[in-house]
This record gives structure tokens, sequence and C-alpha cells, in this order.
């Protein structure tokens, strides 16, 4: 039978395409990981790798069995989680996935909060792009996901957190912060700037432009929230921010002024994601709870 060091290996090869970065990944030299999945192809009489290639691909039957693969070795790793929670309760690392939209400004108060009721616990914190996440936590390599809905799946249990306020910016001096009272034919035309088209903000960005008749600034997309308030505080066009950025110590309004649109609103909702099923899913529900909790308290202090 496959070991399931074996089968990890395949795994990583899967994931990486390439066998000097997926020996990497698992921490052994490229000798013993290319040496492992020959025996493991000696084993099973069926040839799995496409030697040559680059990227590396993986055989029809090589696909087949590293996405069984992978559903085992998740299977295994929550059986171990599930062993090591009876014997220490609520302890361990969490690898946690967040958005670096909401990541920076939420996170720091709602991890003090976490440490002082869960002492024993660590939590891993990764920023990413949410899809890419998403995905990650699907092949195991994440725990726990903090992202912008939609998130959809039958193998995820999806928890809705929290909605939040988004706001229109723009420089001080721009003619439109200058107007007492906008609506939203006064922004028809104008530049929106955003993100990049991998980040689920650019998509929501869209839907924003389209029904108040704007453009998306696509020469000018930025890195993170920051760059997008720096922008448009340099008057290169507008900015759609969220609340909890605004009211940040790490983000703020300087150099920015909101827009206050009388026939317009908009807002993102936020859940917490995890596997169906994971031995842990309850402290991960606890933890989604703190990070609702924390969010909303500073939501009302801003109403």
């Amino acid at each position: 039978m496959p070991t399931l060091r074996q089968l990890e290996y395949l795994v990583a090869i899967a994931d990486a395409r390439h066998f000097g970065r997926a020996a990497a990944a698992v921490n052994v030299s490229q000798p013993t990981l290319s040496q492992q999945v020959k025996a493991l192809e000696a084993r099973l009489g069926v040839t799995l790798v496409e030697r040559g290639d680059s990227p590396v691909q993986l055989t029809p039957v090589g696909r087949e069995i590293a996405q069984r693969a992978r559903r085992l070795l998740i299977g295994v790793s929550d059986l171990r989680d599930l062993a090591r929670r009876s014997t220490t309760g609520f302890a361990g690392t969490i690898r946690f996935g967040v958005t670096p939209t909401i990541g920076p400004y939420l996170m720091p108060s709602v991890v003090a909060r976490l440490h002082r009721d869960y002492p024993d616990m660590r939590l891993h914190m990764r920023e990413g792009i949410p899809d890419d996440q998403v995905a990650e936590l699907r092949r195991g390599a994440l725990d726990l996901v903090l992202s912008p809905l939609p998130v959809a799946g039958s193998d995820l249990e999806i928890e809705p957190l929290f909605r939040e306020p988004l706001h229109l910016v723009a420089a001080p001096d721009s003619p439109l912060a200058e107007t007492s009272f906008l609506r939203k034919t006064d922004l028809a035309g104008a530049g929106i700037l955003t993100l990049d088209r991998r980040h689920h903000f650019h998509r929501q960005a869209q839907q924003i432009c389209e029904d108040l008749g704007a453009e998306i600034l696509r020469d000018y997309e930025g890195t993170s929230l920051d760059s997008l308030r720096q922008m448009a505080g340099s008057g290169l066009g507008l900015a759609i921010l969220p609340e909890l950025y605004l009211r940040s110590e790490v983000g703020g309004e300087h150099m920015v002024h909101r827009l206050e649109v009388s026939d317009w609103t908009a807002t993102r909702s936020i859940a917490a994601v995890w596997r169906h099923g994971a031995a842990y899913g309850e402290s991960y529900r606890l933890i989604a709870q703190s990070v609702a909790v924390e969010a909303r308290r500073v939501l009302r202090t801003i109403d």
C-alpha cells in the first residue's frame, strides 16, 4: 500500500508543478521526493507524473489519485486534530487566513481578545487573496479563513459575521468634496481606483461603478487599501474604502474626504469559513464569534 508520505509528495507536485518547489514544500530533498514518487508509481503500477515537461504535469490517473490523496490527507489531519483536542482542549496553532482589506484593521484587537480568553491557542496569521485562501482551505493548507462573501461550497462551513459600510473618498480639494449635497448622478463618469482584479474587492468595485455610472481606472490598480487612499488623496481618482479601515489607527482618513451621497449606500458582508466536519469546527466557531463581537463593537461606536 502507498504510504501517507508518498501521497503527500504527489499532492505537493500537483500543487507546485515543479519538483524542486514541491520538495521544499514538504521539507525533503528533490532526489528523495523523486525517488519516493517513483516508488509510489511502481507500487501502484501506473505512471503518475509526466517527466520532462515544464511545468510538471500529472497524468490523468495521477490527477485523480492526487485529488483523492488530498482528501485522505485532510481526513488524517482532522483525525490527529480530534485526538489532540481531546487531550489539550482549545489549544495549539491555528492557520488563519485573512484578506489584506480586513486583517490589519480588525485583527489586532481580535487577537488580543482571543489571547486573553484562550491563552494556550496560537494563531498563524496569513494574508492573501480570498479566492486563493479558500482554495488553500480546501487543500488543508489553512484551517480558517476570514473572507468577504460570497463564498460557496457544500464542503465548507460558512458563518456570516457582520456587514461593513463602504465609502467613497476623494482628495480634500476635489470639486466633489466641496459639494455639500451629492447624488448618484453627480458621480456619473467619475474615475474609481481599486485593487487588482484578483481581489473580491475589485469585483465589488465594478458593481458599484455600474450602479453609479462611474468607471474603474484600470491603469492605476492599487496593491493595498493604503495605496488606494494615497492615490485618491493625490487627486488621481476616487476610491472605495471600508469603514473599519477609515476608523483604524493604521488606516484612517488622513489626506482624503468622505463623500456623502444622499441616494447611495454600499456594504460588504464578511464571513468565517472552515472545512465541513473539521475536528476543531466548534473552536473555529468561537473564534468567528470573537471576530463578529469585535467588529460590531467598533461599528456601533461609529453609529
